[in-house]
Formats: structure tokens, C-alpha cells, sequence
């Protein structure tokens, strides 16, 4: 594959901190890279490196020749004066981006609902990334560079892009870096992974998830002293291999491998005993809401805008929901309908007498009146300390555990960014010793490890949790089931994002939300006739007799028992390595030469494995 760009021992350094130290990479044709890393350890910039936007101190970055590259930031440059029309089309003849069916397919995959002649100025903050979105897409760019796509986008929105993209290119063509928290989207559009940090930024093959198999594995073989961002990454393989994607018909890594990884990993969740701990923080009325009709009404002509209609929604103690909808779909208007913050127009909302609401809102307002304090000073306003799984903690140990530094308790609120604000204010909102919880996209801002550490902060936290997110990751792992809203009414979604995403899909296509079941399968038992006949035409070997057949299952399950016969050897030899006297090398390098031979005769059988069951499947 012919290689696009690349740089050669680039090194940049800012004031106060080192970004990238002598980092060699290149993109190839074909590549689709998702850049993950910490806040502030240089992703944004090591894409603003390869797009020439910013030049390095030494090194250099190299492009193929009339190379075109398209770069969206995470913050618009749209003209607040220009209409959407002009933002997206500029000067292109109505004629032209209207013949051409790929622009219309990104027109309406993106702007379908935003007004053509509307002003940039009056867009909200998801219809303004969807217009910088769409202006984007429309060119054509050998290389696609985007900085947190995902932002401000609804789950609908965010799986139409991710199917654009897998499908944008023919395969081994154009090239995608993107960097985004989203894990979903990352395990979804990507085959490959570049981390960044202390300078550096470092290669893995497959998505994500495989990602986080092999930075675990790579922790585990180093003995690395970073304990506790190691067994984040742990318990979140563990959801991995043990929640929605390890069910997938496609995973995209080893589910064995990842099952003796985290063997000695516990569930992520108690239920039983979260449920009894809220039960006596809560009691066993919560929240209800019944008939609940609710929107604004016009003060000058007394008009009704209903917003939500007919909610009925029982919230109990411990009870784990994340609730679903498009932007505009009324989600923060029912929260505030739940939290007594907006009256509903008709129907009863019932309170239970011990509920104490914690929200932490999309727009941080709860910050707003401190922003010339420090963040000690804010602290000194809560408990000196707290009970956190049976233990006694401090609330600078807690915002430890957030990412923070003991350095950084003197920094005024102002002048954090947008991922430590949204630390400090959950953390904030978890001082308040609330029993029902409620989250306005928390993962905005935050890193993936950040938001592994917000993930296991939540398992254990004893009470109701309604979680708002576009994040269909942060949503599966953190909930127990999921509602969501459309047209205004609430519904249950017994198999989860995915029905929503059909629910939404049959929705666009103006089908009848009864016939989504059926044209599912209908389309899944397309699909694999269609794969079906694609494998037949690429192998011209005809098919296996049952004989042969039966034949290849007795050798596989041979290969499986001298694997296992061969992995218990190899556990031997390995506890053997204590007993030998440390000072006879001889010994010592025959040993490990022999627990050498015997992982490459397991990963021989290995192969020969997958090669038999490859055929089985074939």
C-alpha cells in the first residue's frame, strides 16, 4: 500500500510541556486510525502536525504529492452571518451538488431537518457540528482528519457517520484519523490505533477493543507500576468481553483470550446489593410519573407546545436507566419535569419524601458562580470526609481519582478545561451525597481512560441513576436498561440501542414501527445470503461431504485437547523457574528456553486451529 503522509522524528514542545519527542509514523492508503491518549497529551495537536497547520520545533512531515486532506476541529469556524446553504455549498451551483447523489446522501444524513436559509448565529450547538459536518464531507479528501466528530451529535446522527465512513472509500483507499472518546464509534469505523502520551505515540493493530486487550497485555508482561490505570483497563475488558460486544456476531478480538485475562476480575456490578442499599437510602417510592403532558406555553396567546405527551415512567430504587433521543427530542425538558424544575401542564409527578436529586448539567452551570475560585477553596465548602466502598476518603483523594494533581487544587475554575470541569463538577455533585443521580452527557471532554475511571466510580455508587448520552458505550456499560423518547412519547427498549437505532431508521424511511422487526431480519437474512454468495464465488474448492466434515471437528477437538495438555506443561515449567538457584545461568537460560519452545508449539496448534474451524465456518 502506497504510503500518503507521514513525519520523521518530529519533536514539539509548548512552554511547559514536551508534546511529541522524535515520533516517526506514517498513513498509508487504506489506514483508519483512532488517536486516543489523556487530556492535554498532544492528540488534537499531533493531527494539526500531519495536517502542516502547525510546524514542528525539528523533524518533518512529508505528503504524497496534490495530496488533499480535510481537517475538522473541535470548534467550527462557520460564519455566524452565513446562511446553512452557503456554509455547506458555498458557491457550487444548485445544480451541480443536487446531481450529485453522494452530496444529497451527506445532505440528508446530516442537515435533513436544519432550515436551508437559516442563520449559522441561531443554530444550537448539535445543528452547528452537523453544518461543519456536512461542509466537510461533501469534498472529496484523500485524507479525513476529525477531532471529536462525535461531539453534540445524537446517537442516530452518530451511527449514520460512522456507516459513511466505513463506507466512504473503496477498501485500501483514502485514509481516516480520528480522534473521539466515543468507543463504540472507534471500535465501529477503525482498524487500528495510535496512543498518545509522555511524547510518544504508540501503534496497535485492531480497533478499541483490541486495544485494550493488548495495552493489558503489554502492562501485564512489563510488570508496569501503574496499578491502578492497569485494572481500569481490566475491568473495562472485562465489559468487554463479558457485555454486548462479546455477543457480537463480529467481535474484534478473541473472546477466549480475553476471558483468561480477566478471570480473577470481579462482575462489574452487585445488583442484589446496590438494589438493597438504595432500597434503604430511598425506601420504595422513588419517582412517578403518570400521564405526564409537558412543554411551554406562549404567555401572549396561550398556546400550548407539547413537548412530552402522555409519559408514564416509574423510577425505582436502584433503578440503572439511560434515556434515548434525538436532539430536540425532549430529554432535558423530562428532566426537568422529574427534578420539580418545570411544572408539567397535565398528569401527576410524585416524589418520594427522602429523594435528593444530584444533576450534573451539559452546560456545567453549576460552576458558574465559583469560576474565580480555586478548587480548593470549593472543596473547603463540603465534608472533610466520606465513605467510598466501606473506606474512609477525603475529597481531594476522590478528585485524585479524577485525574487531578495535589498541585492543581490552586487553579482557579476559570482557568481549567473542558474535560477537568467536567470531573470537578461530577465529583462535586457526588459530595452532595444525592440517592437519585441524574447525568447530562458526562463523557463530553473526557479522555477514554477518564472515562473508564467515571465508569467504575458509578459502579458502585448505591441509588438511581438516569444517564442522558450520546455515547452508546458509556450508555450500555453504566445502565440496565434503556427508554427512549420519540414524537414526544416514552418507550421501553428491551434490546437496547440497537432497537432504537431501527426504531430511528424505520422512522427516517416513514415505516411503520411494526414492520422494524421484520424488515431487520428480513435484511439480516439478505445479508448473509449475500455474503453466502460472495464466499462461494471467492473459493473455487466445492464443498465439504459430511464425512470431511465430521473429520475436521474430530481434528479440531484433537487440537484442543493438546493445547490444553500443552498449556498446563507450559504452566509447570513457568512455576519451576522459582526453585532454580538464581545464580546458575546455565540452568536459568535452558529453562527459559524450553518454556520458549513450548509457547511456539501452542501457538502452531493455535493456528492449526483456526485454520480448521475457519473451514468449518467456511
Amino acid at each position: 500500500m502506497a504510503i500518503l503522509l507521514g513525519c520523521d522524528q518530529v519533536h514539539l514542545a509548548f512552554p511547559t510541556k514536551l508534546v511529541l519527542d522524535e515520533v516517526t509514523l506514517g498513513v498509508n492508503e487504506g489506514d483508519r486510525i483512532g488517536i486516543v491518549g489523556r487530556n492535554g497529551d498532544g492528540k488534537s495537536t499531533l493531527l494539526s502536525v500531519l495536517a502542516t497547520t502547525i510546524e514542528p520545533d525539528a523533524g518533518r512531515v512529508t505528503h504524497r504529492r496534490n495530496l488533499h486532506i480535510g481537517l475538522l476541529s473541535q470548534h467550527d469556524k462557520l460564519d455566524d452571518t452565513l446562511q446553512v446553504g452557503q456554509s455547506i455549498v458555498g458557491d457550487m451551483p444548485e445544480f451541480e451538488w443536487a446531481a450529485d447523489p453522494q452530496i444529497r446522501e451527506i445532505l440528508t444524513g446530516l442537515v435533513s431537518d436544519i432550515p436551508w436559509e437559516a442563520y449559522i448565529g441561531t443554530l444550537s450547538g448539535g445543528q452547528r457540528r452537523r453544518v461543519d459536518l456536512a461542509r466537510l464531507l461533501i469534498g472529496d479528501w484523500d485524507v479525513l482528519m476529525l477531532d471529536e466528530p462525535t461531539n453534540h451529535l445524537d446517537m442516530r446522527t452518530i451511527n449514520w457517520l460512522a456507516s459513511h465512513l466505513k463506507n466512504r472509500w473503496q477498501t485500501n483507499a483514502g485514509a481516516l484519523l480520528v480522534v473521539t472518546h466515543d468507543r463504540w464509534f472507534l471500535d465501529e469505523v477503525c482498524t487500528s490505533m495510535w496512543e498518545v502520551h509522555d511524547g510518544a505515540v504508540d501503534p496497535f493493530e485492531g480497533g478499541y477493543s483490541a486495544y485494550i486487550l493488548q495495552r493489558v497485555e503489554r502492562d501485564r508482561q512489563a510488570q508496569v507500576a501503574e496499578d491502578r490505570r492497569r485494572n481500569m483497563a481490566r475491568k473495562e475488558l472485562a465489559w468487554l468481553a463479558r457485555g454486548a460486544q462479546a455477543r457480537s456476531s463480529k467481535p474484534k478480538f478473541r473472546v477466549d483470550a480475553a476471558r483468561t485475562l480477566i478471570a480473577d476480575v470481579p462482575p462489574l456490578r452487585d445488583e442484589l446489593e446496590l438494589k438493597r442499599l438504595a432500597v434503604a437510602r430511598l425506601g420504595k417510592k422513588v419517582i412517578d410519573l403518570t400521564h405526564v403532558q409537558a412543554g411551554h406555553i406562549d404567555p401572549e396567546t396561550e398556546t400550548i407546545t407539547s413537548v412530552i405527551k402522555d409519559v408514564t415512567w416509574l423510577i425505582g430504587p436502584g433503578d440503572r436507566f439511560g434515556l434515548l433521543g434525538a436532539n430536540g427530542a425532549g430529554k432535558s425538558t423530562l428532566i426537568d419535569v422529574i427534578t420539580g424544575a418545570l411544572q408539567p401542564i397535565s398528569g401527576s409527578v410524585k416524589i418520594g419524601a427522602t429523594v435528593q436529586f444530584g444533576l450534573l448539567s451539559q452546560g456545567l452551570d453549576e460552576l458558574k458562580p465559583h469560576a474565580q475560585e480555586t478548587i480548593k477553596d470549593v472543596l473547603t465548602t463540603y465534608k472533610r470526609t466520606y465513605i467510598v466502598d466501606g473506606k474512609e476518603t477525603s475529597p481531594e483523594k476522590l478528585l485524585e481519582q479524577l485525574g487531578f494533581s495535589a498541585d492543581q487544587l490552586m487553579s482557579r475554575i476559570a482557568d481549567l478545561s473542558g474535560g477537568q470541569l467536567r470531573r470537578l463538577s461530577l465529583l462535586l455533585t457526588i459530595l452532595t451525597e444525592p440517592n437519585v443521580l441524574i447525568l447530562d452527557e458526562p463523557g463530553n471532554d473526557l479522555d477514554t481512560d477518564m472515562l473508564a475511571v467515571v465508569e467504575d466510580l458509578l459502579d458502585g455508587w448505591p441509588g438511581t441513576l438516569i444517564l442522558v448520552t450520546h455515547d452508546r458505550f458509556l450508555m450500555e456499560r453504566v445502565t440496565d436498561h434503556q427508554f427512549a423518547l420519540m414524537h414526544g412519547s416514552l418507550r421501553h427498549l428491551p434490546k437496547g440501542v440497537d432497537e432504537y437505532l431501527a426504531l430511528a431508521a424505520a422512522e427516517a424511511q416513514k415505516e411503520p414501527a411494526a414492520q422494524v422487526g421484520a424488515k431487520e431480519q428480513s435484511d439480516r437474512s439478505q445479508s448473509d445470503a449475500d455474503t453466502h454468495k460472495l464466499d462461494s464465488q471467492a473459493s473455487a474448492a466445492p464443498e465439504m461431504s459430511n464425512a470431511e466434515r465430521q473429520q475436521l471437528r474430530r481434528e479440531a477437538a484433537s487440537l484442543e485437547r493438546r493445547i490444553a495438555v500443552r498449556r498446563d506443561s507450559l504452566t509447570e515449567l513457568e512455576s519451576e523457574m522459582d526453585s532454580i538457584d538464581p545464580t546458575d545461568y546455565e540452568a536459568l537460560a535452558e529453562h527459559h528456553e524450553a518454556i520458549d519452545a513450548m509457547r511456539e508449539e501452542i501457538d502452531e496448534l493455535e493456528t492449526s486451529w483456526l485454520i480448521a474451524m475457519d473451514q468449518l465456518e467456511a
